[in-house]
């Protein structure tokens, strides 16, 4: 089974100015990071705008992800969803389309007590082939549901397939415990872009990152550092990456990342309704602020 590693890109899913799915700039997004060297790539998640879109339009992006991908970095879906019964057709879709993997966010806004989180999951897994890996995806933040230790304990314990977490809070004794489950050897990455190297240090597989979405270029350059044992340059190409979160507002507004994505020739599209895309003056600053960074590696 593939797992998810190094830099996993969560992509922006570009919407043309009516608000359609643009899936040729999907293509074009695919191939620039592909060429750029990251790991993994992450459609559908949150950087994704999950939520604004159908059942058929997820299905048409992950197909477009996997398709033009071709086998030349692992791909994996963001298959949850609002209701359960989409996140089991989403996987179910997932695995029959040729991706590697799934990640599934937990239960969001309404809340979940600990038995209804374990059966969620090992619901989803189970409708899926056993050898088709799952990671579990915490984002208490925004889902208002956080998914315990103990919790991911079980539901790995149940079903061989759920091999791992991509737990985007930072907190690092939470995430230390998700590295102790099944004696260590569950792969766990972080969601928090700007913890890419301590979360290296302290064991962790990687980074799903929505930044490296638009500039991939720092967190590959991270990866290769660490993989080569040079922590001062690790740490060094981290302020760099870091600085880049820090303009583009740490992924809380997607529409930082597509208008920078244009700045770098990349045809990103819009944000659908009800979000907006930034104005012109916030664009101006964006363009200011990006450079001004010293961008050396």
């Amino acid at each position: 089974m593939a797992h998810l590693y190094g830099v996993t890109t969560a992509m922006v899913t570009p919407f043309d100015k009516n608000g359609k799915v643009d899936l040729e700039a999907v293509k074009e997004l695919v191939e620039f990071l592909i060429s750029k060297g990251v790991s993994c790539l992450y459609p559908l998640g949150t950087t994704g705008e999950m939520y604004h879109l159908s059942v058929e339009e997820r299905k048409a992006v992950a197909e477009t992800v996997v398709r033009h991908a071709g086998g030349r970095v692992t791909v994996y879906i963001h298959a949850g969803a609002m209701c359960q019964q989409d996140t089991v057709t989403l996987a179910k879709h997932a695995s029959e389309i040729g991706a590697d993997g799934i990640g599934v966010v937990s239960p969001a806004f309404f809340g979940v007590n600990d038995r209804e989180m374990e059966e969620y999951y090992v619901t989803v897994a189970k409708n899926v082939p056993e050898d088709f890996p799952v990671y579990l995806y915490s984002i208490p933040q925004c889902s208002g549901n956080e998914i315990k230790a103990a919790v991911a304990q079980k539901i790995a314990d149940r079903c061989g397939n759920v091999v791992g977490i991509k737990y985007s809070y930072p907190d690092f004794l939470r995430t230390n415990e998700y590295l102790e489950i099944n004696n260590g050897k569950f792969s766990v990455l972080v969601g928090t872009d700007r913890l890419f190297d301590a979360a290296l240090v302290m064991g962790c597989s990687g980074v799903v990152s929505g930044v490296s979405c638009v500039y991939p270029e720092p967190f590959v350059a991270i990866y290769k550092a660490f993989l080569e044992g040079n922590l001062k340059e690790v740490r060094r190409i981290q302020r760099i990456a870091t600085r880049y979160c820090e303009i583009l507002r740490n992924g809380s507004n997607m529409s930082y990342f597509k208008e920078a994505l244009k700045m770098r020739g990349i045809n990103a599209g819009h944000m659908r309704a009800p979000q907006l895309d930034i104005t012109q003056l916030e664009i101006d600053e964006l363009r200011k602020q990006l450079s001004l960074v010293d961008y050396k590696l």
